[in-house]
């Protein structure tokens, strides 16, 4: 029997959880709930803009994919030297994290600004929709750089438990990115109706919004971390050499898992025009979830890193086997209220017909996976945030690559099966990797720190853990 000091404390574990966690959701729901506002401001235009736009997203998508290994690879850093209150080295880490994300924003520009056309015929093979994802994407390009920058201090600021900055950027990005696709796409105070121009050119000015507010809150409350540039670049080669070792797997694993997503929008961009444009709405309402989830996502970095890196090894690992149970209950509530509002959701999206259909079924299915899919994506980043990079890299590639792709390839291109049973194997792989994910989760062998308090309880954890 365990006394009554060591059982595990629920009502603080769920208020720590709920203050890095609701911020985090709220802002991502908002930044959501502005590409749905988007989506159903462009449905008036047609479902062909529709899919274009959805398309387009895959690309950011694949951006995304790109620097998140930076982004995962500094959270891992920021929380455990948080915990560890090494300040010095949270600005080294954000320093080496910013030049990384920047790196990657600057070739996506270039790419998206300079080559739009051809990104656009990889993606499909519909030249209507080529055209139109053309004329958005070449715009887009220029909210890259702030994407990039937002989303780095925006890991800093939530790592060190300052989410109610972002949260706040979030509301102003969004609501300025409503307002402003109402006056662009249309053509309100005097200004020419651009359509799909004018939803990119939104877009990308809300981005700017966010950089300025995030940069001015900090500001204003004395935030150091952001503007402490003299201290962000102090490197050495055993500290590089450290950094990138812990980012190599999760770089690897956000990179080959955007170059294996990139192949499955390919083949699912190769459908009818009716289940492209089913498959852009359900990708915005997946973000729903995703960006729920973020919050999860955010709070377990927070709350187990930080933990590890303190030296209370045996809270951060009681605390990871509850948020996987604490995650899973909620995503399933989220996808059953989204699955009863399917019919004005989809409505509002200018879904009618086959492809409206088609959508119904995407949510069907999507309801079933999402609990596994959002499971195994809370357990991989509890890993990262703990120091094990590793596992859930090698995991997901070695199914992504020898399991799903192939199912993918060969019931949509080879065999052209119906298009429900390729959307089905897009989530062939969660179940197995589910049962696995667990299985080290209850192993603690994803438990490795970067701080010196951390390591030297190493030891002592392990033995508590045999005993």
């Amino acid at each position: 029997m365990r006394s009554k000091q060591e059982r595990f404390n629920w009502k603080k574990f769920l208020k720590e959880l709920a203050v890095i966690a609701v911020p985090v959701a709220l802002q991502n729901l908002l930044t959501t709930t502005g590409s749905m506002i988007d989506t159903m401001m462009i449905a008036p235009l047609g479902e062909n803009v529709v899919g274009a736009v959805g398309l387009c997203a895959q690309f950011s998508s694949l951006m995304f994919s790109s620097y998140w290994g930076f982004v995962g690879g500094g959270m891992l850093f920021f929380s455990q030297y948080w915990g560890a209150k090494d300040e010095g080295s949270i600005n080294r880490a954000y320093g080496t994290t910013m030049v990384c994300l920047v790196s990657v924003g600057v070739l996506f520009a270039s790419a998206a600004t300079f080559g739009p056309g051809l990104i656009m015929r990889v993606y499909t093979d519909k030249a209507v929709i080529q055209e139109i994802g053309t004329e958005y994407l070449s715009i887009m390009g220029i909210s890259y750089l702030a994407t990039v920058f937002a989303t780095g201090m925006s890991a800093l600021l939530r790592s060190t438990e300052r989410v109610k900055i972002p949260l706040v950027a979030a509301i102003c990005s969004v609501s300025s990115n409503v307002f402003l696709n109402w006056v662009f796409i249309y053509g309100k105070l005097g200004l020419p109706a651009m359509g799909v121009r004018g939803a990119a050119l939104a877009t990308s000015c809300a981005g700017l919004v966010n950089v300025g507010v995030i940069l001015l809150l900090a500001k204003r409350v004395g935030y150091p971390y952001l503007f402490q540039l003299r201290f962000h670049f102090r490197w050495s080669l055993p500290w590089l050499k450290e950094y990138f070792v812990k980012c190599f797997p999760i770089l690897c694993n956000e990179l080959l898992i955007g170059v294996g997503n990139m192949v499955i929008n390919i083949v699912l961009g190769r459908q009818s025009e009716q289940a492209i444009a089913a498959i852009a709405v359900f990708r915005v309402l997946e973000g729903l979830v995703i960006g729920f989830f973020a919050g999860f996502s955010n709070a377990a970095s927070v709350l187990v890193g930080k933990c590890v890196g303190a030296g209370e090894l045996n809270v951060a690992y009681q605390r990871a086997k509850r948020l996987v149970l604490v995650c899973g209950v909620t995503i399933f509530c989220l996808v059953l209220a989204l699955m009863a509002l399917h019919r004005p959701i989809l409505t509002a999206m200018s879904l009618k017909g086959e492809s409206y259909r088609i959508g119904v079924q995407v949510l069907s299915v999507y309801c079933i996976v999402a609990v596994l899919r959002m499971s195994n994506w809370i357990q991989n980043d509890t890993y990262r945030s703990a120091g094990d990079a590793a596992y859930g890299t090698i995991l997901e590639i070695v199914f992504m690559y020898c399991l799903l792709l192939p199912c993918v390839c060969l019931s949509g291109l080879v065999f052209k099966l119906p298009f429900l049973i390729t959307f089905l194997c897009c989530y062939i792989d969660e179940p197995i990797r589910f049962c696995l994910m667990q299985r080290h989760m209850y192993s603690g062998k994803w438990i490795k720190p970067v701080t010196e308090q951390g390591k030297a309880e190493l030891a002592a954890f392990f033995e508590k853990k045999k005993g």
